[in-house]
């Protein structure tokens, strides 16, 4: 009887007394967990027990300090959605429509894959002839070009379990346009994701954690712990309009946290006997 035997270190494999190569292992343990991990459902809420809600949008930059991880480069946030959008594991909303964010049209996985890609005519000076010839310029998909991603969500107030809470309802990337020549026209919302379709995709990979390598939370698990910082941009209106349509500069960040305050001085009162 041949005995059989396996090594999990390195990256040797023993059958037999045989040696057959694998792929090596980047770390001194296999980590399992994230990859093994669900996720944990939503309580059911009733219509009923709904006592007050507000619609909130909001925009999280990765350019501030506590949203670092979001530009991690190894495994970025907008790389993870791109590709599983490519791969046809995840549906995606057009947002160049009116109502881009409720969900209604769907994008196909043609389109999905010609955004952040495009072709550009230059004009270049041929090397041999050193004559201006025009070039034709591809350019391809860039996660690092994703500066900012829109959330909507809404807040609500639970009578059953007497809480405020809060759900997502859906995510943007945002990412830098440039033209031909590299100047900045703006920012462009790419496409809107269903936030609950998204939530098994984001339990599956990591977060950077910067102070123990060992202890790493799922992105999954850092939008459900409120774990980045982000400001108001639009609330729930009778006009459907943004704050940039009526406030500017400094006067956009304090409606932005009046907006905030106001949500927070709800809940307040409503323990204030």
């Amino acid at each position: 009887m041949v005995k059989k035997w396996s090594v999990i270190f390195g990256a040797a494999l023993l059958v037999g007394g045989s040696v057959m190569a694998q792929e090596p292992l980047d770390g001194a343990w296999l980590k399992t967990t994230t990859k093994e991990k669900d996720v944990i459902p939503y309580d059911y809420v009733r219509e009923a027990d709904v006592f007050w809600a507000k619609r909130i949008w909001r925009i999280i930059d990765v350019r501030e300090k506590m949203n670092l991880p979001f530009k991690y480069p190894q495994e970025p946030l907008s790389e993870i959605i791109h590709t599983a959008a490519k791969n046809g594991e995840l549906t995606v909303y057009d947002n160049n429509v009116l109502d881009g964010d409720q969900f209604k049209k769907v994008m196909s996985i043609d389109d999905v894959k010609r955004l952040g890609e495009r072709s550009d005519t230059v004009m270049q000076i041929d090397p041999v002839t050193l004559e201006e010839v025009q070039v034709i310029q591809k350019t391809e998909f860039d996660p690092g070009k994703i500066v900012k991603y829109r959330v909507k969500e809404d807040w609500f107030f639970d009578e059953e379990t007497s809480t405020m809470m809060v759900r997502i309802i859906g995510l943007a990337p945002v990412m830098e346009d440039f033209d031909a020549s590299g100047n900045y026209r703006g920012d462009m919302t790419m496409y809107w994701v269903y936030y609950p379709d998204l939530r098994p995709i984001l339990a599956k990979y990591e977060v950077f954690n910067p102070k123990n390598d060992a202890v790493r939370l799922s992105w999954e698990d850092l939008f459900e712990a409120r774990m980045f910082e982000s400001y108001i941009y639009k609330e729930s209106n009778v006009y459907d309009r943004q704050i940039q349509e009526y406030a500017t500069g400094i006067d956009a960040l304090l409606e932005s946290d009046r907006i905030k305050q106001q949500m927070f001085t709800f809940e307040h009162d409503l323990w204030n006997y």
